[in-house]
C-alpha cells in the first residue's frame, strides 16, 4: 500500500492575480503518480480517485486516468451542516461519499454509473439555488465552463 502525502497544486488565480494553491491527499504510487484520496474543492477537473501526474515545482499535474467519479460541490450561504444532513444519506445510498464538509462548503464523490438524472435529482431537490447551489469539479471544461468533457461517454458503454 502507497503511503499517503499531501501535495500542492494551482487552482487557479484570485483577484490580484496571485495563484490560489489548493492542498490535495494523494496516495502516491510506485511509478511518481498519485491517486487521489478525495474530490477537490478548487482545483477543476478532477475527482476522487483519479489518478495524475504532477509537474514538479510547478503545481501542475497532468491526468493520467479517471477513476469514474464525479466530483460534486455544495456551495451554501450559511451553515452547511443542516444541508449535509439531508444530502449525505441520500447520496450515499447511491454509493456517493461525503469528502469534505466546511461551514459553507459541501463536496462529494459519486460514481458517474448512478446516473446523471438520479443524482442531478436529489441535489436539486434540497438546494434552492438560493443560498445553495451546487456544481460538478470535473463534468465541464476548465476554461468555457459550459462545454461536456465527455469523459463518461466509454465508461457508460455496455460491453
Amino acid at each position: 500500500m502507497s503511503a499517503l502525502q499531501i501535495i500542492e497544486l494551482i487552482a487557479g488565480k484570485n483577484a490580484d492575480g496571485e495563484p490560489v494553491v489548493e492542498r490535495l491527499q494523494v496516495r502516491v504510487n510506485e511509478d511518481d503518480t498519485c491517486q487521489l484520496v478525495r474530490s477537490p474543492a478548487f482545483l477543476k477537473g478532477l475527482a476522487s480517485g483519479d489518478i495524475i501526474k504532477v509537474q514538479p515545482g510547478e503545481g501542475t499535474f497532468e491526468l493520467v486516468r479517471r477513476s469514474g467519479n464525479l466530483a460534486v460541490r455544495v456551495f451554501c450561504r450559511g451553515d452547511s451542516a443542516e444541508l449535509s444532513d439531508q444530502l449525505t444519506p441520500q447520496l450515499e445510498k447511491l454509493g456517493g461519499e461525503l469528502d469534505m464538509e466546511t461551514p459553507r462548503l459541501l463536496i462529494y464523490s459519486i460514481h458517474v454509473s448512478c446516473g446523471f438524472t438520479e443524482i442531478e435529482k436529489i441535489l436539486n431537490s434540497i438546494t434552492d439555488g438560493a443560498n445553495s447551489v451546487w456544481y460538478y469539479g470535473n463534468v465541464y471544461d476548465a476554461e468555457d465552463g459550459q462545454t461536456p468533457l465527455n469523459w463518461w461517454q466509454d465508461l457508460l458503454k455496455p460491453e
